[in-house]
């Protein structure tokens, strides 16, 4: 049985490795696609499964609410959260699909999908970012090491270097934190 201060090293040592593979420009670059979208009314649309399923309404939360500074809403969605059109979706049709027929729905020439997959090969997170490069949406993801098939659809791929999945999430969980700190400040410099 590994101790938690075990796991602890683990986590340093993934995070080191996030910092080493100097993920920074690719973050700034993304930051730069979602304000692009944002100043510009259009959407910013969010998926993932099972625990990126929560990361993807985590980061809702933290756009469409606050994440350090009280101003406006930004205009994102989780596609994960409307309970009814996930499962009747899935249920007539499939699951694969549950994605890209929300960002058909939702999306915007100029918007944009943040696709979510630790292994950067769920079906429905790539048929959701081959959705939206078809509505001519940039595609932000996050995914593990490699980025798996998501790598070729996307316009900015952070990959944490690791393949555990635990480890990836909590990369995730820096990456996209700090995208919400860099969002607030482009998009609402003087609020506090």
């Amino acid at each position: 049985m590994t101790s938690l201060d075990d796991y602890i090293a683990r986590s340093e040592q993934a995070l080191r490795r996030m910092r080493d593979a100097n993920l920074g420009p690719a973050l700034e670059q993304a930051a730069d696609v979602l304000v692009s979208a944002l100043s510009q009314g259009k959407p910013v649309l969010v998926c993932g499964n099972g625990g990126s399923a929560s990361d993807a309404e985590h980061i809702a939360g933290e756009l469409v609410g606050r994440f350090l500074k009280e101003r406006p809403a930004f205009n994102v969605i989780s596609l994960v959260s409307n309970a009814a059109v996930m499962t009747a979706w899935s249920n007539d049709y499939d699951y694969e699909t549950v994605f890209s027929r929300q960002v058909q729905g939702h999306g915007a020439e100029g918007g944009v999908l943040l696709g979510i997959s630790t292994s950067g090969n769920s079906a429905n997170v790539i048929k959701a970012a081959e959705q939206a490069r078809a509505m001519n949406m940039s595609v932000v993801t996050l995914t593990g090491e490699g980025g798996g098939k998501l790598a070729a659809l996307s316009d900015v791929l952070l990959a944490v270097p690791d393949k555990t999945t635990a480890l990836v999430q909590q990369g995730h969980i820096t990456l996209y934190h700090h995208l919400c700190y860099l969002l607030e400040e482009r998009l609402a410099p003087s609020a506090t």
